[in-house]
């Protein structure tokens, strides 16, 4: 238990740093830059707990979290009379899917460099490709989805 603990500390400690960074270089106000911190950090370690836990795939549980996050910066803004992607747009930077498109792109160009194309090379390319594109619609959807629904003017039915 408290291995997981742990786990869950260091996940947010490290996931609030890029979070409020890309808060900083967007030119949020200093005052703002905690939750956006606190919005990222708990978001990640959401989606961690989804993944490690509960055996949730990454593009499910990054489309949770950042559905989290969303109805997070929705009670942020409404407290703070500010944007809510003031505080999301920062906030979903730490689960973008780095690793996936460099793997991507590294694949590609071995594909390019060769004059064969390999088979576990093209499978690799198309894996990590399909894998980063649904990561960030999952990010996108997830994200905006709050806000559409919270802010609808018509009802939904």
């Amino acid at each position: 238990m408290m291995e997981l603990l742990l786990k869950l500390a260091d996940d947010a400690f490290f996931a609030s740093f890029p979070a409020a960074g890309f808060a900083m270089l967007f030119n949020v106000p200093r005052r703002f830059l905690p939750y956006c911190a606190l919005a990222g950090a708990v978001g990640h370690c959401f989606r961690t707990i989804l993944m490690q836990f509960l055996s949730v795939p990454i593009e499910w549980a990054t489309f949770m979290a950042a559905a989290l996050i969303g109805v997070m910066t929705i009670i942020f803004a409404k407290r703070h009379l500010a944007p809510p992607l003031l505080y999301g747009v920062a906030a979903i930077i730490p689960m973008i899917p780095g690793s996936y498109a460099y793997n991507t792109v590294i694949a590609l160009v071995e594909l390019a460099a060769h004059s064969e194309v390999r088979p576990e090379v093209l499978n690799q390319v198309v894996l990590n490709g399909v894998k980063t594109v649904f990561i960030l619609g999952a990010l996108s959807v997830g994200l905006a989805m709050p806000s559409l629904v919270y802010y609808r003017t018509r009802p939904i039915i």
